[in-house]
């Protein structure tokens, strides 16, 4: 199965970091494949795009100001296949990205994300937080997939809301 491949240009306003693709998101080579994952509609739903996107939709982002990117880039079924090698060395690629394309904001889509990259054990709140990661501020969104059964879909558009709130849409 090859890698899924970013979809980042310098100077995107928010990059979108999940964990690591789902097996049908590399079999079909695009992020949020998942036939029960919520992130395309809630970007819609939130306006952050202008129209309803799938993940068909995904190479589109960056003119509309958005990056997407993983943690780990190797697909699984679950994120309890990661090792915490994989979780380090993502981070250390995250960071390039982040200094390469200089997004104002890094969002981090699910509270696993946001405790790999900062060893974080409590509760998280998504959110805007103080985190920042070489220079760009951190945001932790709901994970979207429908296997998260913490958040309803109102609760997670919420807090995609208040992300769209913080930065200046362009299209």
């Amino acid at each position: 199965m090859a890698a899924l491949r970013d979809r980042v240009v310098p100077g995107v306003r928010v990059l979108f970091v999940g964990i690591n693709p789902g097996l049908r998101s590399a079999a079909v080579g695009h992020h949020f494949a998942g036939p029960s994952n919520r992130f395309w509609t809630l970007l819609h739903d939130a306006g952050f795009v202008p129209r309803a996107v799938t993940w068909a939709d995904d190479d589109r982002l960056p003119e509309w100001g958005y990056g997407i990117t993983n943690l780990v880039a190797r697909a699984t079924a679950g994120v309890q296949d990661l090792s915490p090698a994989e979780l380090r060395a993502g981070r250390q690629a995250l960071e390039r990205k982040v200094r390469r394309f200089r997004p104002a904001i890094v969002a981090l889509v699910g509270v696993m994300v946001y405790r790999a990259l900062f060893d974080v054990r409590g509760t998280v709140t998504p959110g805007p937080t103080d985190a920042t990661l070489s220079g760009a501020r951190v945001f932790v969104l709901p994970n979207p997939s429908g296997r998260n059964a913490h958040y309803s879909y109102a609760d997670m558009l919420a807090v995609y809301r208040e992300l769209a709130r913080t930065e200046v849409r362009s299209w």
